[in-house]
């Protein structure tokens, strides 16, 4: 009866935040007049209007839509030109682009951003979207002369018609946003202190919690395979060129297996005869000087070798997935499908992953830890940016996060008691844990597959040396003895041979194919990409790596008033490299991994076996960090090279933080103990950890989110899809 009072109340609090809070502009504009003193607005000597009802700035300085206001209303609407006339204008300039060589047409505005002026009162600066009715309301408080400013550039084809004073808000309900209070709720009511789930222990053997985890699965499953299912009825990957540029193909992946059905290390696209003819097509400014002359196409981001262009991005995702695709169904598999797939792989798998290593490193944890701390390990290793870009660049490294956490898990998973298939399929030496040979054969098959995907993921192999560190000592010790026979010293290379023959079967191939393609079993070709500097000369300045490493972990996130409240962070370097824009570091935007750094002052903690392992991890992740300071950079995406093992790292610190040290008898910890009614008793400072760490995770959550709502990233919403974003939006302006 509790528990249903409990579920109404929350219902009935969601409800009226729904009807009463997020629709306080329907209340307050009730009494509004809905007068209007014309039927068009006069318009400042900067705009003018077409045949079809637009606006087209002319000046920008005096591009304004000028009414009046009653003072009944503290709101605006704008009236945004039909959708249809819209598209027509959308097809002209596509039309007028095309018939020009792909010179720059005007299309309509998929985001306008305006100011509203009211009397003497200068207005904040906000934006709407035609393609979001609730975002065309705008707050206009006062009476007067009403000055709605269009800020944007001289020539820009606004579709608005006109502005309207003196409106009422209608009411409206949004089922995300419901969606999204009742998800909060429920994880709130799940992870509180207090909830059944802290004293309901952690057990991967138990079959309602191996039920549950395929429930839990099944909420990725259906959400990522709605989202495939309509990439592959619609997706496709953009091509787009503008004169005098470059031109942007994001099917890398597709031509690639086109290439491979066909029986070719390059890609069948065209090659100018003057970009041929160049003796040093990688110089900036030689492929400056062809763009101006309109040579093209130019492929930015290709890479361009003996009069071929190639792909430098890991083979393996084309001739598991594209190549197999295009053969049977004959259509180019979308790349954003085949990302979001192979993430739906990599949160299943790092999922067990992760909760094989919290069973290990303390076995009498709670539920609630377990999967607080997974869902920390998800959020921290980079998923909402994998998840929020799909494009071509991401695919790789999908594949190797999903590589890499099957082939970790296969690794942790050797070391086990069940009886074998076959006998022959156990491995022991001395008085050490035996070890299953095909597990070890499979992991390392699949994370010796990271070189055809992201080759920095190989680097993992070298966690084999602390996960079987106690059999690789017996086994040296044992062949230095001189007293086993010969029979027993094969069978003892029975192991090594199981991970060295599986990894050799699929990297020997993928360095043919390297040869093949450009002389050398160890070139990938990246050297040879159109982007943004001579890549065969270029080096990242030795005073930037550290200040780069630096920014990867501590980079400062900025916050603004405006929504999405997260804005881009900058990040000064002494002398040029690259930079891609990001909301923060590592550990900023994702606190709890800053518990990764703890991990070697954890000495009294109990690991059982775990310590060498994770503590390599954080060693690793050190490593790659400086190697793609010091190679690639500052790049949001090459986070995920490294995150997931700072992931890793950072269980031990979160077991800590929420149970003390390993419990002996009892889950909840080292300081609880059990009361008469039998639920745990928590001490104040551990229940007060417990809240530090689900309020964590939430902020993860919602950085996450926010970021990928962030203006000025790459791929950002406001331009992709700029309807969404203003409903979003629109939930906070108008309160």
């Amino acid at each position: 009866m509790r528990r249903l009072f409990a579920a109404i109340s929350v219902l009935a609090v969601i409800a009226i935040v729904e009807c009463v809070m997020f629709n306080l502009p329907f209340w307050r504009t009730l009494g509004a007049s809905t007068d209007t003193n014309a039927v068009h607005n006069t318009l400042g000597t900067g705009l003018s209007r077409t045949n079809d009802g637009m606006l087209v700035i002319t000046d920008p300085t005096h591009a304004y839509l000028e009414l009046t206001a009653d003072g009944t209303s503290g709101y605006l609407r704008v009236d945004t030109t039909s959708q249809e006339a819209i598209d027509k204008a959308y097809q002209r300039a596509e039309a007028e682009s095309k018939a020009n060589g792909d010179k720059a047409a005007s299309s309509p505005l998929g985001a306008i951003h305006v100011r509203v002026d009211v009397a003497d009162a200068t207005g904040r600066a906000t934006s709407l979207s035609p393609g979001s009715e609730r975002s065309h309301y705008l707050r206009a408080d006062g009476k007067g002369r009403v000055r709605v400013w269009i800020q944007e550039a001289k020539g820009s084809v606004v579709p608005i018609g006109d502005v309207r004073a003196n409106v009422r808000v209608p009411f409206a309900i949004s089922w995300m946003r419901i969606g999204a209070m009742a998800m909060l709720s429920l994880a709130l009511a799940l992870w509180r202190p207090g909830s059944r789930l802290w004293r309901i222990p952690f057990d991967p053997a138990s079959g309602r919690q191996r039920l549950a985890f395929a429930g839990i699965m099944a909420i990725p499953v259906v959400v990522l395979g709605v989202a495939i299912v309509q990439q592959l009825a619609y997706g496709a990957a953009p091509v787009f060129h503008v004169a005098g540029g470059y031109t942007y193909d994001f099917n890398q992946y597709g031509h690639t297996a086109d290439s491979l059905i066909a029986g070719r290390t390059w890609l069948d696209l065209p090659v100018p005869d003057a970009l041929a003819a160049t003796a040093d097509p990688y110089d900036v400014t030689t492929r400056s000087k062809l763009l101006a002359q309109g040579v093209t196409p130019l492929y930015w981001d290709y890479a361009y070798y003996q009069g071929h262009w190639y792909s430098y991005f890991g083979v393996l995702p084309a001739v598991v997935l594209f190549a197999p695709y295009k053969l049977l169904t004959g259509r180019t598999l979308p790349t954003a499908a085949a990302e979001l797939f192979l993430m739906l792989l990599f949160i299943i798998f790092f999922t067990l992953l992760v909760l094989r290593v919290i069973h290990r490193v303390m076995p009498k944890t709670s539920l609630a830890a377990a999967s607080l701390i997974t869902l920390s390990c998800l959020l921290g290793s980079q998923l909402g940016y994998m998840l929020y870009r799909t494009n071509f660049y991401q695919v790789p490294l999908a594949a190797s996060l999903t590589l890499t956490s099957l082939g970790l898990w296969f690794w942790m998973g050797a070391t086990t008691t069940h009886r074998p298939v076959l006998p022959s399929d156990r491995w022991q030496v001395g008085k050490t844990a035996p070890l299953s040979l095909p597990r070890l054969a499979l992991g390392a098959w699949c994370i010796a597959a990271n070189f055809g995907c992201r080759p920095t993921f190989t680097l993992t192999a070298l966690l084999a040396f602390p996960t079987f560190w106690p059999q690789i000592r017996a086994m040296v010790s044992e062949l230095k003895s001189g007293k086993t026979n010969r029979v027993a010293g094969m069978r003892m290379l029975y192991a090594p041979l199981a991970m060295i023959v599986p990894a050799l079967a699929i990297v020997v191939p993928l360095m043919l194919w390297n040869h093949a393609r450009f002389g050398s079993l160890l070139n990938f070709g990246n050297a040879y990409q159109f982007s943004i500097a001579d890549m065969t000369k270029y080096v990242t300045p030795t005073a930037s790596v550290p200040v780069t490493a630096w920014y990867y972990l501590f980079l400062p996130m900025r916050f603004t008033a405006a929504f999405p409240w997260v804005a881009a962070s900058a990040a000064p370097m002494p002398e040029w490299s690259y930079y891609e824009v990001m909301s923060g570091g590592l550990f900023v935007t994702m606190p709890l991994l800053a518990l990764s750094l703890i991990l070697p002052f954890l000495r009294r903690l109990e690991m059982h076996g775990m310590r060498a392992l994770l503590l390599s991890c954080l060693g690793l992740a050190g490593v790659i960090i400086v190697f793609n300071s010091a190679v690639g950079g500052l790049g949001w995406r090459y986070t995920a090279d490294f995150a997931y093992l700072l992931a890793l790292a950072s269980i031990p610190g979160l077991l800590w933080l929420v149970n003390g040290r390993e419990p002996s008898t009892s889950l909840a910890g080292a300081n609880d103990a059990a009361s008469a009614d039998g639920f745990a008793y928590v001490t104040p400072w551990r229940w007060l950890m417990r809240w530090a760490m689900l309020l964590a995770v939430l902020f993860m959550i919602a950085v996450s989110v926010l970021s990928c709502l962030m203006q000025g990233r790459s791929d950002a919403l406001i331009n992709n899809n700029p309807t969404l974003w203003h409903e979003l939006q629109a939930w906070f302006t108008l309160l």
